[in-house]
């Protein structure tokens, strides 16, 4: 069985209901490294303390994305939570930049009074599982398989065809809150479809807008940053939220 798609692997969050966030963190922060030497491999086991926003990684094993405690949330995890989704979600898939294919779950724990408190995330490296599944559908099938249906019921955990190196899928893993920052900006702008020296104020409020919807602005000195990106001041930034929001008008 993939851990990945398995939420019976991971602590319930019924069994830590009525408990406040910093104990719910810490009986998590123990079960991380004997979880992930416990399941299957590649797997990595993340804890994500939801009351650190950006750093929230407090606890983490196994080495699939690379990150280290103190490292960010994905842009996935910070958009759920500023659309306070709090749902869990089993055996999503993500693709890293090296083009290997992740299978993921992330189970939200709410402490006692029903804030976000944890997401405890595991990721398994399926690419094998996948190349082996490609050589079987050419041994198969045929060497031309990219034109045949689907096949009426796969695997369970299997992530389907590798997707080109470059083409991003499911969610990122930054190392970094400007790596992060970074490409949540990017992703809103190219969005637009206009480089921003061109961009018009509408266009650039949609950016805004966009960020915010992904939890940008949860990220301290998030307005310094997207300012910088769309060549605005500060102040504008505070402007167009406040327009956004009802509470006033932009400038240009």
């Amino acid at each position: 069985m993939n851990p990945a798609s398995d939420p019976s692997m991971l602590p319930p969050p019924a069994a830590l209901e009525g408990m406040d966030a910093e104990c719910i963190n810490r009986v998590l922060e123990l079960l991380v490294t004997p979880l992930q030497a416990a399941v299957l491999q590649p797997t990595e086991v993340v804890l994500h303390d939801l009351r650190r926003i950006p750093n929230t990684v407090r606890a983490i094993a196994g080495a699939v994305t690379g990150r280290h405690v103190g490292d960010p949330p994905t842009d996935k995890l910070l958009e759920r939570i500023a659309a306070g989704d709090l749902r869990h979600e089993i055996g999503y898939r993500s693709q890293l930049p090296d083009g290997r294919i992740l299978q993921s779950t992330t189970i939200v724990y709410t402490d006692d009074g029903d804030r976000p408190a944890a997401a405890l995330c595991l990721n398994t490296d399926v690419s094998a599982w996948v190349s082996v599944r490609s050589a079987m559908d050419r041994f198969v099938l045929g060497h031309d398989v990219t034109s045949m249906p689907p096949a009426p019921s796969m695997p369970s955990g299997y992530a389907g065809p590798a997707r080109p190196t470059g083409e991003r899928q499911g969610e990122s893993f930054p190392h970094s809150v400007e790596e992060l920052c970074d490409l949540l900006t990017e992703a809103a702008i190219a969005a637009i479809g206009v480089p921003v020296e061109r961009m018009r104020k509408e266009q650039k409020l949609q950016v805004v807008a966009d960020l915010e919807r992904r939890g940008f602005f949860l990220v301290k000195q998030a307005p310094e940053t997207a300012a910088a990106a769309l060549g605005v001041s500060r102040f504008t930034i505070y402007n167009y939220l406040n327009e956004l929001n009802g509470s006033g008008e932009g400038s240009a």
